[in-house]
């Protein structure tokens, strides 16, 4: 069932949206993360990452599925999951991977987290799909807390490589449905 609230909203987001999601995108991962690396590194990770022409390739791939979320008609977070794709740490198949969930910093506390999250899960489940897997970054601990809270578990480890001589260590967590 489709989470909804008079001020937020969901859309699934296509090609057409590849600047929007190049901005939240961008934005979104240095308010999170800048902190995680010296900044000329998350820097070249956004650019690199976050072009437009980088995320018009991810909006037109199929098996990426992205939704925005908007309070007020106003961009303030998104999700992007892939179906079936395993992990050496989940037991499970086929799962679902929870790539990216961002909500901005001005928007923190508006339950969008929570929509996005149940939206997520919803979809997931109408695949056909017996859990989620994420990796998040291990001095998150906003969101560890957050996944927490969801169900999600600590299952293993893994690294979120930046560059070639930098990488974050993360946790891989687990919701099983």
């Amino acid at each position: 069932m489709p989470y909804f609230c008079a001020m937020i909203s969901m859309v699934q987001l296509t090609p057409d949206d590849a600047e929007l999601l190049a901005d939240i995108g961008g934005v979104s991962l240095l308010q999170s993360h800048g902190h995680s690396a010296p900044a000329h590194i998350m820097q070249a990770y956004v650019d690199k990452s976050f072009s437009v022409d980088a995320c018009k390739a991810e909006l037109e791939d199929s098996a990426h599925i992205f939704y925005g979320a908007f309070y007020n008609g106003v961009p303030a977070g998104y999700f992007k999951i892939q179906y079936n794709v395993p992990h050496e740490a989940v037991p499970l198949q086929p799962v679902t991977k929870l790539q990216r969930l961002y909500v901005l910093n001005e928007f923190l506390g508006l339950q969008l987290g929570h929509a996005l999250m149940q939206k997520t899960i919803e979809l997931s489940k109408d695949a056909g799909e017996k859990g989620m897997w994420l990796n998040v970054w291990k001095e998150n601990s906003r969101a560890i807390r957050f996944y927490q809270k969801k169900g999600f578990e600590t299952v293993g480890e893994s690294l979120f490589v930046l560059t070639e001589t930098h990488a974050n260590p993360n946790w891989v967590m687990l919701l099983k449905y």
